[in-house]
């Protein structure tokens, strides 16, 4: 039978812990919040000027559950032992945060671009928390048992 990682019958859904479920929900919910900032952006240049409103406070929204999946991170890092989703999450909001200042500065030359990427990369790592199981890391507890 052919499973998917992180479905039901599979060994990823098994060994993904509390820590790992929970970063896999904030980088969801990430995820669902900046596929609507392109969103919000299209309205605003269609002409309709509450489109602005809308894409500011998704700004907003956005960048603070980046913060908050940073905080996630950390824990994954120090209960789990693995520090890929720290670092990839670092560079997602690091690009998150300069795009946030270039846009309020009106700068879209870099706003728009860096925009895209950020997208791109969060889906990224959206597909990659999903499908890797967020367990101990293998050798982590004889690790910890010979420290």
């Amino acid at each position: 039978m052919l499973t998917v990682a992180g479905g039901p019958g599979s060994d990823a859904a098994h060994r993904t812990r509390p820590a790992g479920w929970t970063l896999r929900a904030v980088v969801s919910a990430h995820a669902a919040a900046i596929a609507a900032q392109p969103v919000f952006a299209g309205v605003y240049l269609s002409g309709d000027f509450d489109g602005l409103r809308w894409h500011a406070l998704g700004a907003d929204v956005v960048t603070s559950i980046g913060y908050l999946q940073v905080i996630v991170a950390v824990v994954v890092w120090v209960r789990l032992r693995q520090v890929w989703p720290f670092l990839a999450t670092s560079g997602v909001v690091a690009a998150e945060t300069a795009q946030y200042f270039a846009g309020l500065d009106g700068a879209l030359w870099l706003h728009l671009p860096l925009g895209v990427m950020t997208v791109a990369a969060l889906v990224v790592l959206f597909i990659a928390v999903w499908l890797r199981p967020l367990g101990l890391r293998p050798g982590a507890r004889r690790e910890a048992r010979d420290a």
